[in-house]
């Protein structure tokens, strides 16, 4: 849907900056949206995208000199209560249900409905139940208003949010990364149901880093760089050239910067035999090669991250053997891998990954803080210049060692994690999901300090959903389907790495590579 010229802006954020200790997240940030459109907000992490989405949902407050304008009337949103009752509502990546309470319970949160009207009188909840029926029979709910959210699905629990929204009366919707967690097809209904709210006439901020997403689901597209607006596409003029462009100041023609030259990998660093567990990994052997990047594919639930927990140790092989430099390992848990040279980087950084309470100096050191003891203390100072070391060749964007890893964006929490596994000097690297939740200026450095490490002969295994990734960076691939490996692309093979073979061996069917496209 088109807005027309003469229609004013829903909701216009002038002149919008917000400081923090050592910090200035936003400068004079603008942004204008219209009624009945979705406005992608693209930039990579750190950006300011949050940040100001916080300002607008009252979470945070903007420094003094910015405005911000609703329906034309300049308005104070204090808090979140008073950007509700202007009719905005904020969807988070990390959902804001209570599992323990039903449907209609959060649908009513804050404005639950009391016996007889009183204030203070007991909560009513069949006439709540009655009161979100429609709702939630207008968003095509498959699930009733006395259903329990904790029964529910991740798509379903997003459902009921919007559900929330649009009981509140909500004109400006936020939406933050809403697909992260949902399937193919549970994407496919949310992008339906949010084509229905802008038919409706709502207004729809829209936060992804996913290219695909902005191009179906685009009326617009804001993007910020280093917390300033840089400018605005309309539809007819979205590209990723452009947008990439917009987002990280340059193009995008070396992206992934890997060339793949002959294949001549150097000697076997690392050896896996018939490896398997009690579950989902039905025996598998691979050769990794130093110097080598080698992509792991393979579709949801194929085994992919299950086999890199069993070579690492963090998961109880059944049977099978694992060796590097031809010297066979005894494993028995992750410290025994780290410490013969065999280092993994989780999918999953924020529950496995890192100590998001601490600092990044700290997170940076704790794998080899041993180091730094002398009789008994630690040298603070010889940790605090590793990281300052690490900060610096990766890039990580931080004001100063001691910031809290909690505090920083995905992409650079990813270059923290990463920086840990380096400092224990590895022979072989996995990499689970390297990019997930990152932006593509830090994918881009993500693929250099890959592409670096492999020169220096560390053989290197990435696993990834992402298939342009996994050509990109892959000397050679292996492809899994069902707990085990169905086939091998690149390197001595003769058969080109590309997403239509990969796509075939992932699921067995020619005829499935037509329903995949």
């Amino acid at each position: 849907m088109s807005r027309s010229e003469s229609t004013p802006p829903l909701l216009e954020m002038r002149g919008i900056s917000k400081t923090f200790p050592g910090v200035r997240a936003l400068d004079k940030v603008r942004l204008s949206v219209w009624p009945g459109e979705v406005h992608s907000l693209m930039g990579e992490n750190g950006a300011g995208k949050s940040t100001l989405m916080k300002i607008l949902s009252g979470a945070y407050q903007a420094d003094a000199g910015g405005e911000i304008v609703i329906d034309g009337k300049t308005v104070v949103i204090d808090g979140p209560l008073a950007a509700r009752e202007l009719g905005v509502a904020v969807i988070y990546q990390e959902l804001s249900l209570a599992p323990n309470l039903s449907v209609a319970e959060n649908v009513h949160a804050g404005r639950e409905l009391r016996r007889g009207g009183r204030r203070f009188g007991l909560v009513d909840r069949g006439a709540m139940e009655r009161g979100c029926e429609d709702v939630l029979k207008r968003l095509g709910a498959t699930f009733g208003p006395a259903t329990l959210v904790g029964s529910l699905s991740i798509a379903e629990r997003q459902l009921v949010e919007i559900a929330r929204a649009v009981h509140s009366d909500a004109r400006i919707i936020v939406m933050d990364e809403p697909t992260t967690p949902l399937s193919s097809r549970e994407t496919e209904r949310l992008f339906k149901l949010i084509r229905q709210l802008r038919a409706d006439g709502l207004a729809i901020i829209y936060i992804s880093h996913r290219m695909a997403e902005i191009y179906e689901l685009s009326d617009r597209v804001s993007v910020l760089r280093d917390g300033t607006y840089v400018g605005t596409l309309i539809r007819d003029e979205l590209n990723a050239e452009s947008l990439v462009s917009m987002m990280v100041g340059r193009d995008i023609s070396g992206f992934y910067k890997k060339k793949h030259a002959p294949y001549d990998p150097g000697h076997v660093v690392l050896t896996v035999r018939d490896v398997a567990d009690h579950n989902r990994v039905r025996g598998c052997s691979l050769d990794l090669h130093s110097g080598e990047v080698l992509g792991i594919a393979g579709l949801v639930g194929a085994g992919r991250t299950e086999l890199a927990r069993l070579i690492y140790g963090a998961e109880q092989r059944v049977r099978g053997e694992i060796a590097i430099d031809g010297r066979k390992l005894h494993l028995h848990g992750p410290r025994d891998a780290i410490e013969s040279g065999l280092v993994y980087l989780t999918e999953d950084r924020k529950h496995q990954g890192l100590f998001l309470d601490m600092s990044v100096r700290d997170n940076i050191n704790v794998a080899v803080a041993g180091r730094d003891a002398r009789f008994g203390v630690l040298d603070l100072a010889r940790g605090a210049s590793r990281a300052n070391d690490s900060i610096r060749s990766l890039s990580i964007r931080v004001p100063n060692s001691r910031v809290t890893v909690g505090a920083l964006s995905g992409g650079n929490q990813q270059k923290v994690l990463l920086s840990r596994l380096l400092e224990t000097k590895p022979r072989v690297l996995i990499l689970d999901e390297p990019t997930r939740g990152v932006d593509i200026g830090a994918k881009s450095e993500i693929y250099r300090i890959i592409n670096d490490l492999a020169k220096t002969g560390v053989g290197i295994i990435v696993i990834s959903s992402e298939l342009p990734e996994i050509i990109g960076v892959a000397d050679r691939v292996l492809v899994m389907r069902e707990g085990v490996f169905a086939g091998e692309l690149g390197g001595y093979t003769g058969k080109a790495i590309t997403q239509e073979a990969i796509i075939e061996l992932a699921t067995g069917s020619q005829g499935a590579l037509d329903e995949a496209a």
